[in-house]
């Protein structure tokens, strides 16, 4: 039975362009990521149950900075730029932003990336590249399949097991994965239970 944590506290810290200008922390930093409009906002206000902490948009692109959130004042949880609009470093690195790949691959205190992913979608091609960068900078992330609740549980399944076999299948160790729904909560004790478990073993 999981026991996630309780969310008593989210608040905004400070947001940067790179990582030259991040502020450093003594606290664990766990980042979420995806493709631009996957529901990344949504998901981050599920999970901190405060509807208004990301700002949630029509506009894919929205989050252009690096924005860092306190959770109860023990962890903190990194908003990152969606990298399919993002401007694309010069040696073209999954075709995200240069500062973005820059954090990921050298923030010491950044315990887990997040990488989200619409689970209505077959897998695509810049969801595939992002996921490559990652394996290949041995940089520690899970998989979250966002929008469960848009489509059925039969072809959410379907299209979260094909995404494994193709995508994740032979990744040592595995990466755990999430289904995931800003609308039903479906998710929130999993991943928030596998945060604590992290910062447990820390």
């Amino acid at each position: 039975m999981l026991f996630p944590m309780n969310i008593n506290s989210a608040t905004f810290l400070t947001s940067a362009t790179d990582l030259k200008s991040c502020k450093s922390s003594v606290y664990p930093e766990f980042a979420f990521i995806g493709r631009s409009n996957v529901g990344k906002s949504s998901l981050i206000n599920m999970l901190t149950n405060n509807r208004k902490l990301a700002k949630v948009s029509e506009t894919p692109g929205k989050t252009q900075l690096i924005n860092f959130f306190s959770i109860n004042g023990n962890w903190t949880l990194v908003d990152l730029p969606g990298y399919g609009y993002a401007r694309v470093s010069k040696d073209k690195r999954a075709g995200f932003n240069e500062a973005v790949a820059d954090f990921l691959d050298q923030r010491e205190t950044l315990l887990q990336t997040f990488v989200l992913i619409d689970s209505r979608l077959p897998p695509q091609e810049i969801d595939k590249e992002f996921i490559k960068w990652m394996i290949g900078s041995n940089i520690p992330f899970s998989v979250v399949f966002t929008k469960a609740d848009k489509q059925s549980t039969s072809k959410t399944n379907t299209n979260v097991a094909y995404f494994c076999k193709t995508v994740l299948e032979g990744i040592t160790p595995a990466p755990m994965s999430f289904i995931s729904s800003s609308e039903t909560k479906a998710g929130r004790k999993e991943i928030l239970a596998h945060i604590d478990v992290l910062m447990s073993a820390r």
